[in-house]
């Protein structure tokens, strides 16, 4: 059976990006055009895992990741944020302080996508990154 994925972005060409890269690795993925609509996606979906941009015009992406975790339906769902947000403070706060489960600085690889979801998810081996 495979794993359901919801994509939670505002811009829908990285939604179909992220789409085609891991349904080709078995993955259901299901996009979330925003914030709001990503946390009644969320909800109604029950996802094995969350890719979360942070910037987002409707709801910021830090707000919908402590609205999933304040959520007695939501909390347990791992969270890996994808965000333009490169900076190293940008991913010390979210590993660190946040503690999301993965933080991926866009633009990204497709391995590097792929690998943080196998090892997250327990999945199969994880591929070694391509330089």
């Amino acid at each position: 059976m495979s794993k359901k994925i919801v994509y939670i972005e505002d811009d829908l060409e990285m939604i179909d990006l992220v789409k085609m890269i891991l349904n080709n690795k078995g993955f259901e993925v299901i996009g979330a055009h925003g914030g709001r609509q990503g946390l009644e996606v969320a909800v109604a979906e029950k996802p094995d895992l969350i890719l979360l941009d942070l910037m987002m015009p409707d709801v910021d992406g830090w707000d919908v990741y402590h609205q999933l975790k304040s959520s007695e339906e939501t909390n347990k769902i791992p969270v890996v944020v994808i965000t333009a947000k490169a900076q190293a403070i940008d991913r010390v706060l979210g590993l660190q302080i946040a503690k999301v489960d993965d933080y991926i600085s866009k633009p990204f690889r497709p391995a590097e996508l792929i690998n943080s979801i196998l090892k997250i998810l327990g999945e199969e081996e994880v591929q070694p990154l391509e330089k």
